[in-house]
């Protein structure tokens, strides 16, 4: 059946994670720095990303949320390093919480895209349905990209992370089309290959330093440049 439908993941896809990450964190601690010194004078940037990872690495089951999971961490980091007691805490809530997770937040989505990633959404989008399936707490209507998306679904809204299959069939239930009318494209083998594979959707590696694939279902193609992508979908 002709291909209808491309779902796209975000992170690494479109654009580069890890430097957009490393940002944010920075952002957030120069924050931490004017708001919370007590906790900055004991926890250097690396110390309190270290703290965070752990947090986060021992709950699993939130792993689909990671706002959530972040917000939690920030609770407990007050708690355990300030040495003060949280007596106010719709204030705290207001003022500390949503507002330093917003500094971490607005930098996360301040991203650069990928050469010619753009131009392929604004091509594609004129063809075919687009949509989003992601883990991560990106926004593309923030971003300034949400016009090119008919549906998004995230693991926070899902209830579930990919590879789980429930998040690809969600986001199928938005999309109004079939499995075999659609295509998932994403940089992770497990995540955006393996796991749309499992309930039959065709998938296509993004792998722009043309790794070697690990293991398991192979990708139904392979890309390394965005302006690739319209072709390999042809000839499916």
């Amino acid at each position: 059946m002709t291909i209808r439908c491309i779902a796209f993941d975000l992170d690494n896809t479109l654009w580069e994670c890890e430097p957009l990450i490393i940002k944010a964190e920075q952002h957030f601690y120069a924050w931490l720095e004017s708001v919370y010194p007590k906790i900055t004078n004991k926890m250097s940037e690396s110390d309190l990303v270290s703290h965070r990872m752990h947090f986060m690495q021992a709950r699993s089951e939130m792993h689909h949320n990671l706002t959530a999971l972040r917000k939690d961490w920030m609770r407990h980091m007050v708690e355990e390093f300030s040495g003060e007691t949280i007596t106010d805490k719709v204030t705290f809530e207001a003022e500390f919480i949503e507002v330093g997770f917003n500094v971490f937040w607005h930098q996360r989505n301040n991203v650069v895209f990928y050469d010619g990633a753009i131009a392929m959404l604004e091509n594609l989008s004129k063809k075919y349905s687009l949509g989003v399936i992601t883990n991560g707490n990106a926004d593309v209507d923030y971003i300034g990209i949400g016009e090119y998306f008919d549906f998004k679904m995230s693991s926070e809204v899902a209830g579930v992370a990919k590879p789980h299959e429930d998040i690809y069939h969600k986001a199928l239930k938005l999309s109004d089309y079939a499995i075999d009318e659609t295509v998932y494209v994403g940089d992770d083998p497990k995540c955006d290959i393996i796991g749309p594979q499992n309930i039959g959707i065709k998938s296509i590696w993004y792998n722009p330093t043309l790794k070697p694939w690990p293991s398991g279902k192979t990708p139904a193609a392979v890309f390394q440049h965005h302006h690739e992508l319209e072709d390999k979908i042809n000839n499916l």
